[in-house]
């Protein structure tokens, strides 16, 4: 009991992620044998959109062990620490930016699929498989996202926050399809009965076109990392502090560079020391590195931060 509790642990990123991907894997599966059962291709794209976001949140898993590994200095091997010594921070906006291009992909496919089935004037299809497996899936869903939602106000996981967002839109395009089916249901043996076959594509056209744009700022983002973009508020924050710092200690002027990769933030600052300097010994250096350090915050496995002293100016730029 205590294992399985631990391996679902809800208070670590680790854990919801296994229970993420533990649920996405058993909707993948319903979504594609209802899809095939009932005839519709919403269902199977729903099936499919889960089966990849499982894949992906798999992927964020490994990504996540390796980080956190790395960052406790245990679990990894030494060949792997010494391939990697800068860590796995990395990974992260990697699998942020191929998690959200790949859904964006499905879905763009979807609306493609979708439009083509409309044009050939739609499909029938078994509405009562499909009403049954839409309320199931909206209630798991939307269950999952709030568990997770709560769950990353204490883990704060950029991760976790696109899984959360995946189950956002997973819960929006079942509950379109559970109207959707309904009315489709409704319909039968009446006047409007024409209009079944396309209320299948049509909804799943309807809902490809909501959530393609979505996962759009996670890509942005990644991106971002993946290329070092400098974040406005980490630079202005940097500055302020080492700026405050050249004033306080009479240095000549400093330089920084800032970078956020994922959760990580990586910082160097260079100190220009005036060649009238007094000399001071290790111990002294290291106690105003220290004090930068402070100053500057958010000390834990995440902040990679680089103080130097130098008296040329060379070796800063």
């Amino acid at each position: 009991m205590t294992t399985r509790s631990s391996f679902f642990d809800s208070s670590d990123e680790r854990g919801v992620l296994r229970t993420s991907i533990a649920v996405t894997l058993v909707i993948a599966a319903l979504g594609i044998g209802f899809g095939l059962i009932s005839g519709s291709f919403s269902i199977i794209f729903d099936g499919v959109y889960s089966l990849v976001d499982a894949s992906m949140s798999l992927l964020s898993l490994i990504v996540v062990n390796l980080i956190t590994s790395f960052a406790m200095s245990k679990g990894l091997s030494r060949k792997l620490r010494e391939r990697f010594s800068m860590g796995f921070w990395h990974l992260e906006p990697m699998v942020l930016g191929l998690n959200g291009t790949l859904l964006i992909g499905v879905a763009i496919y979807a609306l493609v699929t979708a439009v083509s089935s409309l044009l050939e004037g739609g499909r029938d299809l078994e509405f009562g498989w499909a009403i049954v497996y839409a309320f199931v899936t909206l209630i798991a869903c939307t269950t999952i996202a709030i568990v997770e939602a709560r769950a990353n106000r204490r883990i704060g996981s950029a991760f976790l926050r696109l899984d959360v967002k995946g189950w956002i839109m997973s819960a929006g395009i079942t509950a379109a399809l559970l109207i959707a089916f309904c009315i489709g249901h409704a319909v039968q043996g009446t006047e409007w009965q024409w209009i079944s076959p396309y209320i299948d594509p049509a909804v799943l056209a309807i809902v490809c076109i909501l959530i393609i744009p979505l996962p759009v700022s996670t890509v942005r983002q990644a991106l971002s990392d993946i290329f070092l973009v400098t974040p406005v508020d980490l630079k202005q924050h940097i500055d302020r502090v080492a700026q405050a710092f050249v004033e306080k200690h009479g240095l000549d002027s400093y330089r920084a560079y800032v970078a956020r990769v994922g959760r990580s933030k990586n910082i160097e600052l260079y100190f220009i020391v005036p060649a009238d300097a007094p000399p001071r010994d290790i111990a002294e250096w290291d106690i105003l590195r220290d004090e930068i350090g402070e100053a500057v915050g958010g000390d834990g496995p995440d902040r990679w931060l680089t103080v130097v002293f130098t008296g040329d100016p060379a070796w800063a730029e």
